[in-house]
């Protein structure tokens, strides 16, 4: 029986879902069956991922000093990287990746970018997921035009699971193929750090305010009708539980990916990588993210069992943050980011970078990372090695792209 403190509780998650929401994956499955046994997962990171401190290029002699407080240390150090070839590392919360950049299983990518050349999520994401160079390009996502070419088996079916976090299915997989999404039944709760975030952002909105006050004296009268506080997600656990249900969540995904007449593709959104202040080094809010992205491909490892040999994850994001710190210790909105590839079916245990270096006269408009690597000749090369499409088909799921050509030898032969 739903008793009355359960409902009240709900009535807070019908205010702030969206916004929690921010903390979790949402998983998305392609309601194909191809009659490959690959199995392919993006993991879009919304926000714009600190590809300098995700994978900081210690060996670069202008690093230090471009990032300051936030500077990750050389290996060795107290807090210092995780080395992968004597100049690049990856942050100390990504132990999980290392070990799989150990194991052959990981392909770092630095200085990438997609077309894009401006400072919009929202135009970033577009053209991030429509594959074009223009963020009104296309109205489906280069992943569903890609599943669209892909060769099915006759008899197989594969019916789409739930629906997404309360959100619509990502553009990345909008298109003619059908594609079905998941998600977990139960909700986490509600962080104090979340509610004072939106006291600030709703300031200025009285309307806003008020049903923000509402639900949150709402939620406290449900606290004091119990005699005790109730175990379970975000009853003083916070981010630790939403990192624990995201973790699930992906554990959940995998199994679902590795079942016989189970999808072979998925896309997972990730949001809150957007850290203008106090971004932290090697503890802090990002580390925090870099910690949930760690245990979400560790789940995702677990989950896949046998069929991680067979797998790709591409983890991307719309574009990089500024070479410099800002003044209230957080990093800007950039050009040139970190990309990773990692999966049993990968060619790792490598950085692919042409390095442009980060002195004042390498940086790209004088404040970004230069992007020397294009995102889009990544994917090209997974679609053509690891799903085995063709390379007129690539190109028509990457329209207007011919200088950008597929990237060989990122999948073991």
């Amino acid at each position: 029986m739903t008793t009355r403190r359960e409902l009240l509780r709900t009535g807070l998650h019908s205010v702030l879902w969206a916004a929690t929401a921010s903390a979790l994956p949402r998983v998305t499955f392609a309601a194909v069956a191809p009659t490959s046994d690959a199995r392919f997962v993006v993991i879009l990171l919304r926000g714009a991922l600190d590809g300098l401190t995700a994978v900081p290029p210690y060996g670069d002699l202008a690093y230090a000093a471009a990032r300051g407080p936030i500077a990750i240390a050389s290996p060795g150090a107290n807090g210092g990287a995780l080395d992968l070839n004597g100049f690049f590392g990856l942050h100390p919360a990504l132990p999980g990746l290392h070990a799989r950049y150990q194991a052959g299983e990981l392909l770092v990518v630095h200085a990438t970018a997609t077309a894009y050349r401006e400072r919009s999520h929202f135009d970033g994401q577009n053209v991030l997921e429509n594959g074009g160079t223009f963020p009104s390009g296309a109205a489906s996502g280069w992943l569903n035009r890609a599943l669209a070419a892909l060769p099915r088996a006759p008899s197989a079916t594969v019916t789409p699971v739930g629906l997404a976090i309360g959100q619509n299915v990502p553009l990345i997989l909008r298109g003619p193929v059908p594609v079905g999404s998941w998600a977990p039944a139960r909700l986490p709760e509600v962080e104090p750090e979340l509610i004072t975030r939106l006291r600030d952002l709703y300031s200025n909105d009285s309307a806003l305010a008020a049903r923000l006050d509402e639900a949150v004296s709402v939620a406290a009268l449900a606290g004091a009708e119990g005699n005790a506080p109730q175990a379970g997600p975000g009853m003083g656990q916070g981010a630790g539980a939403n990192l624990n249900l995201a973790r699930q969540m992906a554990g959940t995904a995998a199994q679902m990916l590795a079942a016989p007449q189970g999808p072979r593709v998925a896309v997972l959104d990730m949001t809150g990588w957007d850290t203008h202040a106090g971004e932290g080094a090697a503890e802090g809010q990002l580390a925090s993210r870099l910690r949930g992205l760690d245990a979400v491909l560790d789940a995702l490892r677990e989950g896949l069992g046998s069929a991680w040999g067979r797998s790709a994850v591409l983890v991307c994001t719309e574009f990089g943050r500024t070479a410099m710190v800002n003044g209230t210790r957080g990093t800007d909105h950039g050009t040139g980011a970190a990309a990773f590839l990692v999966g049993g079916a990968v060619q790792g245990g490598r950085v692919l970078a042409d390095w442009p270096g980060l002195a004042a006269r390498d940086l790209y408009e004088g404040r970004d990372l230069r992007p020397t690597t294009d995102l889009r000749s990544i994917a090209k090369g997974v679609l053509r090695e690891h799903l085995g499409l063709g390379r007129s088909t690539i190109e028509e799921v990457f329209p207007g792209s011919s200088s950008a050509p597929p990237v060989n030898g990122l999948i073991r032969a």
